[in-house]
Parts: structure tokens; sequence; C-alpha cells
């Protein structure tokens, strides 16, 4: 991996709730910063999202989570938060990409690591992330078992990364970017700002 995609790696902080989460993902450099509106301890509405959604600059990313919910709901939450992206998590189809492609939000696919490699674009989406063979599972999975998305892919490798492993995992598959949640928690649901700060130090080192 060459010293410029290491210094270009995208790097999304996910689950954030409250002020010092945004504020220390941003500071930490951060190129996007995720809410999540499906079911989890990490939810949020669109009053907080939008509130949160302030308080970040342009050029960072601000992304909506979501998970089987009504296109309608998709909508209105990512409307009302102020969003920049939807990020989807279920078996939505290819209609329903197409439906809220008419709206002003990159699109986010993520799909779980399975016997075979989605590849980005397929349904539409920006973005693909590839999530854990047990999505939101928060456990480390066996990235280097089959090649991954292709070189260049605007492709997101998440599932189980911590700022100890995180270096490990970008050098075993050469992603274009990493997204992260659990692994920046010191309970679950709760950001560890130190933990925030050492992930992106340890994805994305200086020089």
């Amino acid at each position: 991996m060459s010293e410029n995609s290491r210094e270009t790696l995208f790097i999304k902080i996910c689950g954030l709730q409250t002020e010092r989460d945004v504020d220390t993902a941003v500071e930490a450099g951060a190129d996007a910063i995720g809410f999540v509106f499906s079911q989890s301890p990490r939810r949020v509405d669109a009053a907080t999202a939008a509130r949160l959604s302030r308080r970040v600059p342009e050029h960072v990313l601000t992304v909506g989570v979501f998970r089987e919910e009504p296109l309608d709901f998709v909508r209105a939450m990512a409307g009302e938060s102020g969003l920049g992206a939807v990020q989807l998590h279920g078996p939505e189809d290819h209609a329903y990409y197409a439906a809220l492609a008419t709206g002003d939000w990159t699109l986010i696919r993520a799909a779980a690591f399975g016997d075979s490699v989605p590849r980005v674009g397929e349904y539409g989406e920006d973005m693909l992330l590839l999530d854990a063979p047990v999505p939101g599972s928060g456990i480390a999975w066996d990235w280097s078992s089959k090649p991954l998305a292709a070189p260049g892919e605007k492709w997101l490798l998440a599932g189980g990364l911590t700022p100890d492993n995180v270096r490990v995992a970008v050098e075993a598959t050469s992603p274009w970017g990493v997204d992260v949640s659990s692994g920046v928690e010191h309970a679950r649901g709760v950001k560890d700002p130190a933990l925030i700060t050492a992930f992106v130090k340890a994805a994305r080192p200086p020089g």
C-alpha cells in the first residue's frame, strides 16, 4: 500500500450521539460521521441528528444509518436531519435505491461478507461498506480469506475494527476507507474520545 493511499484513507466514525462524540471525531480527522436511526443503543432522532450535524464542517460527510425502514421514513429523517449521505443495511432492492437516488444524498450500501464479494455500484450506490459475516457483531473477521472489492473502488472495511487492529486490516485489504463504531466504545453505545482519536491515528498514521 502506498504512502499516498495511507494519507488519503477515508475514515468514518459511526453511532455518534453527543456533542463530545462529534467534536472529537472531527478534531481527530474523520472524513464522515454516522448517526443511527434504526433500533440500536446508538439510535438518535432527527432533531438530535440535525443539532449535531450543525456542528460538522462541510468537508465532513454526515451519514444516516438505516436498516429495513420504509422509504418515506428514510427520506423524512434524512431531510429533517440535513444529512449528506444515507447508509442502508437491509435487503432493499434496486427500486428502493433508485427512489433514494432522486434525493441529494450520497448512497452507501452495507453488505455482509459472504461466499460472493459484493461490487460497488451494483445497486446504484456511491460507496460500499463491507461488513462482517454477522453485521453489527463488533467481532473481527478474517479479512484476508479471499479478495475483497477491487482496487480503486469506493469501499469501506467494517466489522470488529479497533485502534489495535485497524492498521493490520488496512495493510491486508487495501480498502478505500474504514468504518468503526463499537471498536471506539468503552461501553455498549458509549463512545470513548481517547479511542476515537487513537483509531484515526492508527488507521491513517502521519508522515
